[in-house]
């Protein structure tokens, strides 16, 4: 998700991944309402890289590993 500044996309970004509830109408995902799917797993499938990205301290792996144990990820 691309755009200007101040075009909507950090609004789009918290309404999709529900950190509050549009005021008027529906976020869909594949024609679902969001309100209807689990918050964890709907969160659980989205991935957001900021413009500005923050690394911890340790390797790359682990910085794309964290906070998400459940998956391992291949160093191929």
């Amino acid at each position: 998700l691309v755009g200007e500044s101040g075009c909507g996309k950090s609004t789009s970004i918290q309404l999709l991944e529900r950190f509050y509830s549009p005021a008027e109408g529906q976020v869909l995902v594949d024609g679902l309402d969001t309100k209807t799917l689990n918050l964890s797993w709907l969160r659980s499938q989205l991935g957001l890289v900021s413009q500005e990205p923050i690394l911890f301290d340790c390797s790359i792996s682990e910085n794309i590993q964290y906070g998400d144990n459940s998956r391992e990820v291949s160093q191929d």
